[in-house]
């Protein structure tokens, strides 16, 4: 059984093999941690997907191996985030119940417009990142930035499915991205390289406890 619905709040991402910072970003309660190491080899990615494992069941978060859904199958990971260059979500669905029939395999999508949108909510994405909401660091090209109306209609229209807002959000952001109507925020330098980034990441998932 699927906990996409728990997904409110501070959506984690580890982006680099850093037991510390894991522990770290646990700490604060995330709906969910996802690995995103973009210079790692699989079989790196592998180990620390399986690293990460038990950390993420023990403070409650979904483990999330973005990209990669070989890499999420072998490590027994709660889902996959897909971007758009990725496997199409209904093939990486056929391989995710052939691989794993008892144990659903959740899959993100991260959308950077209205048509990616709507393509990803046709296709039956469990939950959709959208953004960048704001300016973003974390990305060689960017996509335009779509605000916090933008970000607002997005939420509208996904309706049942969770919308995670992505892209250059800081803890002073999350009130405005809870109410814009967002499921869940994305941070990664505003918490990764904060001095404390369990109080950060604390912060943003507060937003969602008013």
């Amino acid at each position: 059984m699927t906990r996409v619905h728990d997904m409110f709040g501070y959506y984690a991402v580890l982006d680099r093999d850093d037991p510390e910072l894991a522990q770290a970003i646990a700490a604060a309660s995330p709906c969910a941690i996802q690995l995103r190491h973009k210079r790692a080899s699989t079989a790196e990615l592998l180990a620390a997907a399986r690293r990460a494992r038990p950390i993420a069941e023990a403070s409650g978060a979904l483990l999330v191996v973005n990209d990669r859904l070989d890499v999420a199958l072998a490590a027994g990971a709660d889902a996959v985030h897909l971007g758009q260059r990725d496997l199409p979500i209904a093939d990486a669905r056929a391989i995710a119940r052939r691989a794993r029939p008892a144990r659903p395999l959740i899959i993100g999508v991260s959308t950077h417009n209205d048509a990616e949108l709507g393509a990803a909510l046709a296709a039956g994405a469990d939950y959709v990142g959208f953004g960048p909401v704001f300016s973003t660091s974390t990305k060689e090209n960017p996509d335009p930035a779509q605000g916090l109306a933008g970000l607002a209609r997005a939420a509208e229209r996904a309706s049942d499915v969770p919308v995670v807002a992505i892209g250059g959000i800081g803890p002073e952001h999350a009130e405005d991205i809870a109410a814009a109507g967002a499921s869940a925020a994305c941070a990664i330098s505003a918490v990764n390289r904060a001095p404390d980034p369990t109080r950060a990441g604390r912060r943003i998932a507060a937003a969602w406890r008013r």
